[in-house]
C-alpha cells in the first residue's frame, strides 16, 4: 500500500474510532487525521490511540465541517438567530459555488493534510435531515396564516412583529433544506479531493430506518408517523446517488461506500449521567395541572425545582444515544432492528481500502445492477440518424436543437458548427478561411435564411452580430440566466453570455473554432498505423462537420464531461 494519510471522518465516533483503530494496525499509515464535532472527543480519544500505537502521528481536528470556516465550532442553533449569519449561510448553499468553496472548512481540512484516503464515518443523513423542515414549514405556514388575517385588517402594528418572525421564519427553512445541503457538500467534498489527489474516499452510509421498513416502530424519540425519520433515509440514498455521480466523474478519487442495515452499537455499558446534545439532563419535582384553558408543552425548568441530574444505567450507542436495558432490549430483539458492531464494520471497511472484494460495497452493488448501452441501441441509432437526415432533406428544414436538452451552451454549439457545415462542409475549409471572411459568410447567410434565423431566436438563443454590439433575438434568452427580467450589461458580460449560450457571429468565436478543428485534425494522423488504439475520447473520426460528432468531442475535450463506466 502507498497511502500514508488518512482523513477519518467522524474519527471520534463509534464507527469511526474502531476505523482509525484498524487503519493503524493494518495498514502501517505515517499520519491520521481524527476529525469530529466536538474538541473534548477528539483529544480524549488522541490521548488512548497515541498510546496504543505510538509509531502513528494522530492529528485532531474538530467542529462542523458542513458550514464554513469561521462557523465551524458555532452550535447550528445559535447561527440562526443572527439575520446576518442566516444570510451568510444562504450565500454558501445559494451563491457561488467557488466562493463557497474557498470558505468551507472541510475543503481546507482536505486541502491543508491531502489525505491518500478519507474514510467519511460522519452520519450525514443525520445531520442534514434532522434540521427539521417539516416542522420549519407547518410553523411558516402558520405565521402566514396570521399574516394574512392581520393584512386583512389592517392592523400594521401586528404586520410588523409577524413580518420580523415569518422573515426569521422562512430564511431559516431555506437554508435548511435537505437536497441542497447535500448536494453541495457532495460538490465541495469532490473538488477538495480532486485537488488533493485523493485516491479513495470511502463513506460509512445508513439505510435511515437500521435496515426496516415504512413500518419501522422507532424514531429519534419524536412520534410516528416521523417525517424527520422518512427524510432521513430519502437524504441518505439520494446522498448514494450523487456518490455514484462522484463515481463515474474523471479525475476523482475511487468511491466507495458501506451502508449497515442494523443498529450500530455499543461502545460501552454503564452507569452515567444522562446528557441531551451535549448538556445533561434533570430529574426535576413534579407538578400536578388540571386539563382545562391550553397545554404548555414546553415549560420554564426553572419554574420546576431540580432534583438531581438525571443518571441510569445504560448502553451507549455512539451517534445514536444512549439506551436504557429496555431499550436496548427491545431494539435488537430479533426481527426488530438487531444490530452490528463498530468492529465488524472497521473490518470491512480496511478490506476495502485494501481492495479486497467485500461484496458489501454499494457502489459496486448498483454498478453490476444497472442496464447499460447495448450494442442494439447503437445499430439503432445510425437508423434513426439516417431518417432524420432525409426527412430533413425533404422537408428543407433544420433539425439541430430546440433548447430543450441542456445547457444553452448545447444549442449555441450545434447552432454554431451547423452554420459551419452548411457554408463549408469540412473541417479543413474552415482551416483554409480567414476568420473575417467567415464571419461575413456566415451573417450573410443568415441574413437571407429567415427559417434557419427566426428558429435559433425563437428558442431563446441570440444571434450577436459581428461586431459584438447588437443582438439578434426573441421573445426570451436564455443565458443569462436570472430571476429578474431585465439586467444591466457590464464589460465583459457579452463575452460570458456569448460563450455560455448565444451564436456568436464575432471573427474572435471562429478563432477558436479553427483552433478546435486544428486539433481534431491532429487526432487522425495515427489511426493507420495503430488501429482500434488510436480511437480515444480525442479521436475525431470524420472529414466533414457532423454536428452531434463535433459537440460530443467538444463536451469530452473542453469540459471533461463523459463517462468512464
Amino acid at each position: 500500500m502507498s497511502d500514508r494519510c488518512f482523513l477519518v471522518l467522524g474519527g471520534a465516533g463509534l464507527v469511526g474510532a474502531q476505523v482509525v483503530r484498524e487503519i493503524a494496525r493494518q495498514l502501517e499509515p505515517e499520519r491520521i487525521i481524527v476529525a469530529s464535532l466536538f474538541r473534548g472527543e477528539v483529544r480524549e480519544f488522541l490521548h488512548d490511540v497515541r498510546k496504543e500505537f505510538p509509531q502513528v502521528e494522530f492529528v485532531g481536528a474538530w467542529g462542523d465541517v458542513f458550514v464554513r470556516d469561521e462557523f465551524t465550532l458555532e452550535r447550528r442553533r445559535r447561527l440562526l438567530q443572527s439575520r446576518t449569519r442566516r444570510d451568510q449561510l444562504y450565500q454558501d448553499l445559494f451563491g457561488d459555488l467557488e466562493e463557497a468553496y474557498g470558505r468551507s472548512s472541510l475543503g481546507q481540512i482536505i486541502r491543508e493534510y491531502k489525505p491518500d484516503v478519507v474514510v467519511d464515518s460522519i452520519n450525514t443523513a443525520t445531520a442534514i435531515s434532522y434540521q427539521d423542515v417539516s416542522s420549519l414549514s407547518k410553523k411558516s405556514f402558520d405565521i402566514l396564516s396570521r399574516l394574512r388575517q392581520v393584512v386583512d385588517h389592517e392592523d400594521l402594528a401586528g404586520l410588523d412583529a409577524l413580518g420580523k418572525e415569518l422573515e426569521q421564519n422562512v430564511s431559516t427553512l431555506l437554508i435548511s433544506q435537505s437536497l441542497p445541503q447535500l448536494i453541495r457538500h457532495v460538490q465541495m467534498l469532490h473538488k477538495a479531493m480532486t485537488e488533493a489527489g485523493t485516491r479513495l474516499y470511502l463513506k460509512i452510509g445508513t439505510t435511515g430506518t437500521g435496515g426496516m421498513g415504512l413500518n419501522i416502530p422507532y424514531t429519534h424519540s419524536e412520534d410516528r408517523p416521523s417525517a424527520k425519520l422518512m427524510s432521513k433515509t430519502a437524504v441518505a440514498f439520494a446522498h448514494t446517488g450523487l456518490l455514484f455521480l462522484m463515481a463515474r466523474t474523471p479525475e476523482g478519487p475511487m468511491v466507495k461506500e458501506l451502508k449497515p442495515g442494523a443498529m450500530i452499537g455499543y461502545r460501552r455499558v454503564s452507569y452515567n449521567s444522562v446528557k441531551v446534545r451535549g448538556r445533561p439532563q434533570f430529574r426535576f419535582e413534579s407538578k400536578e395541572q388540571a386539563l382545562d384553558g391550553r397545554l404548555a408543552l414546553r415549560g420554564d425548568e426553572n419554574q420546576f425545582p431540580r432534583i438531581s441530574k438525571l443518571k441510569m444505567a445504560g448502553v451507549d450507542t455512539g451517534e445514536n444515544g444512549f439506551f436504557a436495558r429496555g431499550e436496548f432490549e427491545t431494539i435488537t430483539h430479533i426481527d426488530q432492528m438487531e444490530f452490528v458492531t463498530p468492529e465488524e464494520i472497521a473490518e470491512q471497511a480496511v478490506l476495502e481500502i485494501k481492495g479486497s472484494n467485500t461484496g458489501y460495497d454499494v457502489m459496486a452493488a448498483v454498478d453490476s445492477s444497472i442496464l447499460n448501452p447495448s450494442y442494439r441501441a447503437g445499430v439503432l441509432r445510425q437508423t434513426a440518424l439516417d431518417k432524420l437526415a432525409r426527412i430533413e432533406e425533404e422537408t428543407q428544414s433544420h433539425s439541430v436543437a430546440l433548447g430543450q436538452l441542456g445547457p444553452p451552451e448545447l444549442s449555441k454549439l450545434l447552432y454554431e458548427a451547423h452554420l459551419l457545415k452548411l457554408n463549408y462542409g469540412t473541417l479543413a475549409a474552415v482551416m483554409e478561411t480567414p476568420v473575417t471572411e467567415i464571419s461575413e459568410t456566415l451573417m450573410d447567410f443568415l441574413a437571407h435564411n429567415e427559417l434557419l434565423r427566426t428558429l435559433i431566436t425563437s428558442i431563446g438563443v441570440p444571434i450577436l452580430m459581428p461586431d459584438g454590439n447588437c443582438l439578434i433575438r426573441g421573445p426570451r434568452i436564455n443565458i443569462p440566466e436570472s430571476i429578474y427580467h431585465e439586467l444591466p450589461v457590464h464589460d465583459g458580460d457579452v463575452d460570458t453570455w456569448a460563450r455560455k449560450g448565444w451564436v456568436d457571429l464575432r471573427p474572435s468565436n471562429f478563432q477558436v473554432w479553427q483552433t478546435r478543428f486544428a486539433h481534431m485534425i491532429r487526432t487522425k494522423h495515427m489511426l493507420h498505423t495503430r488501429g482500434t488504439s488510436s480511437v480515444t475520447t480525442k479521436t475525431y473520426l470524420p472529414e466533414t462537420i457532423e454536428i452531434g460528432a463535433v459537440v460530443a468531442w467538444l463536451f469530452s475535450n473542453e469540459e471533461h464531461g463523459y463517462r468512464i463506466k
